[in-house]
């Protein structure tokens, strides 16, 4: 039986992404102020996202995360909450 992998290395976004700070509605990620976090604006605060993880994120494949997209993230523990 083969095992699959995950390219998203879960342990090691988990520990990143949980010593960073909170994402909700937060006025120093969104710097544009259009509600929604694009992958630069969380890549600012969180180095160590992934576009692949980004990805699996933008559920509406938009380019970016809207507050549910965000909600769901924190959920899964893919995002700090």
């Amino acid at each position: 039986m083969t095992r699959a992998t995950s390219p998203l290395k879960p342990a090691t976004i988990l520990l990143a992404l949980f010593a960073s700070p909170a994402l909700a509605q937060d006025p120093n990620i969104d710097i544009n102020g259009d509600g929604m976090y694009s992958y630069p604006e969380l890549t600012a605060v969180l180095p160590n996202l992934t576009d692949a993880t980004f990805e699996v994120l933008d559920t509406s494949g938009d380019g970016l995360l809207n507050a549910s997209e965000i909600a769901n993230g924190q959920s899964a523990g893919l995002l700090p909450g």
